[in-house]
Formats: structure tokens, C-alpha cells, sequence
């Protein structure tokens, strides 16, 4: 078994990323390893074949990332302090993609993502951007769900 060493932890800032990131941040303190938290916002590309007055696509695109890097900046002032060796991204792309991508730049041992455990039509329509990386990650690959529980703190 490799030694983690690189923990890449991929959010979307929702409840049940918040949730897996306890689980994040409990196994890199355990292990001592380094923590890099992911944030991908998807392309709006598909919408630009529809007519919708008074938008630029463009703008649109700018206004969402700006939006997600204050949200990442804000993650980090949060968690910078009590999480050692925290660093964060934002990058454009499709999620499961740009996981994958950053995973291998940072040469990650392992991924923790939260999963909302859609099932059905949802699973069908949304896809699972967590089932994508299981099953291509060239590392292990933690998934949580939102019924688990956080863990203790040490």
C-alpha cells in the first residue's frame, strides 16, 4: 500500500461536501499529509443554444467565477488556521475531468468527495460526478455520503 502523502478534497460548497470535509480534514491530521481543496465550475456553454434576452454568456461566466473564488477564499479563511498545509483552487472545466486533472498534478493519494446519492431519474438526468471519478482515479477514492456521520475530533 502507498503512504498518502496528497489528500485532494473536491467541493461544490454544499451541505454534503461541508460534511465530507470533516472526514478530509480528520484523515489529514491523522496522517499528517497535506490538503488541497478543489472547486470546479462547470462550463455554461450548453445554455448559450438557447435565446435568452439580455445576457451575456460571457458576463455570466465571469460573474459565476468571481463567485466561486470569493466562496473559496472565504473556505479559506474559515479552515486556514486550523487546518495545516490547507491550499485551495478554483478551476473552470467539467467536474469529474478537472478532479481527475488536479488529482494527477498533485500527484493526490487519495480523493474525498461528498456524494449526494441521487438515485434514479436525478442519477440519470445530473449524472454523479463522484461515480466518474471512482471509477477512473488512478488513487483511492473516499466518497461520503450525506447520512454518515461526521467524525470525532482528535
Amino acid at each position: 500500500m502507498q503512504a498518502i502523502t496528497t489528500i485532494l478534497f473536491a467541493t461544490d460548497f454544499s451541505e454534503v461536501s461541508n460534511h465530507a470535509f470533516a472526514y478530509a480534514v480528520s484523515l489529514a491530521d491523522q496522517l499528517q499529509t497535506r490538503l488541497v481543496v478543489l472547486h470546479v465550475v462547470a462550463h455554461q456553454t450548453d445554455l448559450r443554444d438557447y435565446y435568452v434576452p439580455h445576457i451575456s454568456f460571457d458576463d455570466l461566466d465571469r460573474e459565476i467565477e468571481a463567485g466561486a473564488v470569493q466562496r473559496m477564499e472565504e473556505f479559506r479563511r474559515q479552515w486556514g488556521a486550523t487546518v495545516p498545509g490547507l491550499t485551495t483552487d478554483v478551476v473552470t472545466g467539467t467536474a469529474a475531468e478537472e478532479i481527475l486533472a488536479k488529482a494527477e498534478k498533485e500527484q493526490a493519494s487519495l480523493i474525498v468527495m461528498g456524494t449526494h446519492g441521487r438515485k434514479g431519474f436525478d442519477h440519470f438526468i445530473f449524472g454523479s460526478t463522484a461515480e466518474k471519478v471512482v471509477k477512473t482515479a488512478r488513487c483511492p477514492v473516499m466518497t461520503v455520503g450525506p447520512q454518515l456521520r461526521p467524525p470525532m475530533s482528535s
